[in-house]
């Protein structure tokens, strides 16, 4: 009896771990999985203050690594992480969004879900993965204002643009009937007055802006920001 005892409990333990490793293997495999992990490196060693401006989203944000000297006065809190999509950010926003209890959250996303392999992906389709992320956040921060700053024309993904227009056009009219919401338009100050694309704005990549592009979004952003 003693002997199948220990056996069923080497079995039990046997499998807890297995399963413990295995649960653990799956989320190292989840996309940007290390990326929040740093960011909750950064947390353990000092956490954010609460009540400061969240930015949230895609590499737009990622790279704008001193976006606080644009907006002094301010506190801001930047987690843009990688190439992200909508669904990635709603994976993990209870890990960077939910803890910091912002006053203000802003969210740039969509571009790349519209950019990824799957080329069935619509502007309506970013308007549902929107409202999944919106519904998400409002559950557990209902008073936080929400801003969501449109899809950008980027020059190399000038194929995406109709795309682009229809979902930055969907999510304004959602917004539009929600409450301590605001739609920043970006898209249509990012050309010429002879309707070319401002291709100065962005790196050699054409796909990510350098200072003279985060210099437009600064003024756009600034106004609707809360003190």
């Amino acid at each position: 009896m003693k002997k199948k005892m220990i056996h069923k409990i080497y079995k039990v333990l046997l499998t807890t771990i297995c399963c413990y490793f295995f649960y653990n293997d799956i989320k190292a495999q989840a996309p940007f999985y290390n990326d929040i992990q740093n960011f909750k490196k950064l947390d353990s060693a000092r956490f954010p203050p609460k009540h400061a401006i969240l930015f949230v989203g895609s590499s737009s944000f990622t790279k704008w690594t001193d976006v606080e000297d644009y907006f002094p006065g301010y506190s801001i809190i930047n987690r843009g992480f990688g190439g992200s999509s909508l669904p990635d950010v709603i994976r993990y926003n209870n890990d960077i969004i939910i803890p910091y209890h912002p006053k203000q959250i802003v969210i740039y996303c969509g571009e790349n879900d519209l950019a990824g392999t799957d080329t069935t992906v619509s502007g309506k389709i970013i308007l549902q993965r929107f409202k999944q992320l919106f519904v998400l956040i409002r559950k557990q921060l209902p008073a936080v204002p929400i801003a969501y700053v449109s899809m950008k024309p980027s020059p190399g993904r000038e194929k995406l643009w109709p795309k682009m227009i229809a979902g930055n056009s969907l999510v304004k009219k959602y917004l539009g009937k929600q409450k301590k919401t605001v739609f920043i338009d970006v898209y249509h100050k990012m050309f010429n007055e002879n309707g070319t694309v401002m291709k100065d704005i962005f790196i050699e990549d054409n796909l990510h802006m350098n200072a003279k592009g985060y210099a437009i979004w600064q003024k756009l952003i600034a106004p609707y920001l809360l003190k």
